[in-house]
């Protein structure tokens, strides 16, 4: 990469590059990592939206972290490749700006709906009869509309604090660079807050299945009746439920908690942008890497894609297919 100095400042420009084999793969598989995290969210949120059996308050905090995901491919994704590929910056300012802003804030939306989903969850089994009332899809909608809300507010607040609607963005090390400050303020309520909670809640929902299971194999040991074996039944699809998001979380946390070290203490640490755009892919592949997850260890998922690329969900009544 070339930088030039110019009236209007710096300048970056990238080296001419002779097109060959090796960089017309290189661009075959980016396009694939595309399509893949493209169709794999789109097919999740096709189930979410089409089945009316799949209408319940946590598929719609899945649907909210579906919906990012499928922006992360659209929006950051084709062009963190190009920038990979590429080894340079190659758009203007103003596409830097909007690119940043994108990939902050669809970040911040995926880890608040995983939080949002550890609390979904701790309270569906800690307190079943007032999470049956309290739980409904209007209130689960409410809530997802004010995080999508209140984190664009938050995000604008953050590039417009630390300097990038000036007219001063420079790509690609504005980045991570943040005030001392908002730093801390960013690390603090975007990161270590929800991690936290997602730590500490799904913690409380494995010793609330193991409680639950040890109690069922102590009611089983002394009685064999129906009602036993439907609890039974009932707790080992939760049981599955929660090694199932136990698995989302971790490969999630995995891969934000590089991304956080380089944006939020990029003033503090020496950041070089290549090992940084390994930091951005591994965040855009967990994008593709969700819908996976799913596909492994929910069978209605399967069903749900199976009955969609079948097109058997144009056929009348559809929606009310049964299949759990």
């Amino acid at each position: 990469m070339e930088v030039n100095q110019t009236g209007q400042g710096l300048r970056f420009t990238c080296p001419k590059r002779s097109v060959s084999a090796v960089y017309v793969l290189l661009y075959m598989c980016a396009a694939a990592v595309v399509l893949v995290t493209l169709c794999g969210n789109l097919l999740i949120i096709i189930s979410v939206c089409h089945f009316k059996q799949l209408h319940t308050p946590t598929n719609m905090l899945i649907l909210s972290l579906a919906v990012s995901d499928l922006l992360v491919g659209v929006l950051v994704m084709p062009t963190a490749l190009i920038w990979m590929i590429e080894a340079c910056w190659m758009l203007n300012a103003f596409y830097c700006l909007c690119y940043i802003l994108i990939s902050y804030y669809l970040t911040n939306i995926s880890i608040y709906s995983v939080a949002l989903i550890a609390v979904d969850r701790y309270f569906a089994l800690s307190n079943p009869f007032l999470y049956t009332k309290k739980a409904t899809l209007s209130s689960m909608r409410i809530v997802v509309l004010c995080n999508w809300f209140v984190l664009l507010f938050y995000n604008v607040t953050l590039q417009y604090f630390n300097g990038h609607f000036g007219g001063t963005t420079v790509c690609p090390e504005d980045f991570f660079v943040l005030d001392e400050v908002w730093s801390l303020v960013d690390l603090l309520l975007t990161f270590a807050f929800p991690c936290s909670v997602i730590i500490i809640l799904y913690t409380r929902v494995f010793v609330i299945v193991r409680k639950h299971a040890t109690a069922i194999r102590e009611l089983n040991a002394v009685t064999r009746t129906r009602t036993t074996k439907n609890m039974s039944d009932s707790m080992k699809s939760e049981r599955k439920a929660a090694k199932s998001l136990g698995i989302l979380v971790f490969v999630f946390l995995a891969c934000l908690f590089p991304y956080f070290i380089y944006t939020v203490l990029g003033n503090v640490i020496e950041v070089k942008v290549g090992s940084f755009q390994n930091v951005l892919m591994l965040v855009c592949l967990n994008s593709a890497i969700n819908p996976a997850i799913y596909a492994l260890f929910y069978p209605w998922f399967r069903r749900c894609v199976k009955l969609t690329l079948t097109l058997q969900i144009f056929k009348t009544d559809s929606a009310l297919m049964n299949f759990l």
